[in-house]
């Protein structure tokens, strides 16, 4: 301010040394005087209303396309029996090697994916199994589901009816904890939070496009008066939820020797393993030989009798005498004179023999693997190489 009154009265002092008339000194001392403002106005606006910020307009987010969804398709049963594929838990990224695993599928003549999702002793991830999902490119194929035996009572699994987490610990069957390692614990139908669970999951699971439903060990969950079984109630609801969605869906159980003929009628399909020798040859009788117990070979006449359809498969259950890893230890040509004689024998007499794609080996097999030693993978990838084979013998070129 000082600086401006200064300028004011220099223009006066100088306008008088220079005698210059009144009027025009008073016009002199006017003009500076506005001109004095007006750098003040100036000077205090820009303190007070600093420049104007130039501002980028972001551009708005791009619309995301619609999620991206599977079409389940019809299917018939023999489709499933003669292109069948066990996918143990290729949607649940078993062997942690998806991305093989699909493209190895892609390549296949697999119509059927046995198991593809797992819940062994732990909640189905529907996330990560619609990940995988969108890297199957082929354009017919049905999705199964295992609902397993064995549940983890530390799980945690969101119950939006209640809008709570289930409690698994209220699902258990008594004396059955540890069954299956710590925390776990063998499910009962009889309890309600096992049904709410159920409902959950395969609701969810039909909202996915899974199609298949396979109920594990279910002598171990409804151990008593089969006839009265809360199982009925629970595949009704199935039915029903399929029924509004306009989708085919099949359900069956490992129902290993039960001859209950009412409680075998209320599934699509039974399934097991074929109970293989070192030479891949099948035994005679209904029961496994080498068991001390009755393991039942589904595919005997006691069984598959009373069964609307029958499935078989190489069994697997990480121990080094089961199927699979029986199956693991032959070398090449004999793998492949075991899966065509099973196929081509089972087919015939309208079962499903369901070719090996994903499962589980004893991690101390000496013999063939895929993406980790526990895991049989028949890909080129890996160690065994069946893949083409076993394409041949769908192909009937074999």
């Amino acid at each position: 301010m000082k600086n401006i009154f200064y300028f004011i009265k220099e223009n006066y002092i100088l306008a008088r040394r220079r005698k210059i008339s009144s009027k025009i000194a008073f016009l002199i001392i006017i003009v500076a005087s506005i001109s004095a403002i007006t750098i003040v106005r100036i000077y205090y606006s820009h303190l007070v209303f600093p420049e104007p910020q130039v501002v980028k307009i972001e551009k708005k987010p791009e619309i995301k396309p619609e999620e991206w969804k599977f079409n389940p398709q019809p299917f018939t049963m023999k489709e499933l029996k003669t292109r069948g594929c066990v996918a143990d838990g290729i949607l649940s990224d078993y062997g942690n090697d998806s991305e093989n695993s699909t493209k190895l599928i892609n390549r296949s003549q697999c119509v059927y994916l046995h198991r593809a999702l797992e819940t062994w002793a732990a909640p189905p991830d529907f996330e990560k199994a619609r990940e995988i999902m969108r890297d199957i490119d082929k354009k017919h194929i049905v999705y199964g589901m295992f609902i397993a035996e064995a549940i983890d009572k530390k799980a945690d699994y969101y119950f939006p009816e209640e809008d709570r987490n289930f409690r698994f610990s209220d699902m258990c069957r008594g004396s059955t904890d540890n069954r299956w390692g710590e925390h776990t614990c063998i499910p009962s139908f009889n309890k309600q939070e096992y049904r709410d669970y159920l409902k959950t999951i395969t609701h969810q699971a039909m909202d996915l496009g899974i199609q298949s439903f396979l109920f594990g060990q279910i002598y171990l969950q409804d151990p008593e008066e089969r006839n009265k079984s809360e199982i009925y109630d629970v595949m009704k609801d199935m039915r029903k939820y399929a029924s509004s969605k306009h989708m085919q869906i099949i359900i069956g159980a490992q129902t290993n020797n039960m001859t209950n003929q009412k409680y075998l009628d209320a599934f699509d399909y039974i399934e097991g393993g074929v109970g293989i020798n070192n030479g891949g040859n099948i035994e005679d009788g209904p029961c496994l030989s080498t068991k001390g117990s009755c393991w039942a070979l589904l595919w005997h006449p006691n069984y598959a009798s009373r069964a609307k359809n029958v499935f078989l498969h190489l069994d697997w259950s990480g121990l080094y005498y089961d199927d699979m890893s029986i199956f693991a230890r032959m070398d090449q040509k004999t793998r492949v004179n075991t899966l065509k004689h099973l196929y081509n024998y089972f087919t015939m007499r309208d079962m499903g023999f369901m070719m090996p794609y994903l499962a589980t080996i004893n991690k101390n097999d000496d013999g063939c693997y895929g993406p980790k030693k526990r895991f049989y993978s028949p890909d080129n990838k890996y160690s065994c190489q069946d893949e083409n084979f076993i394409s041949d013998i769908f192909l009937g070129r074999l």
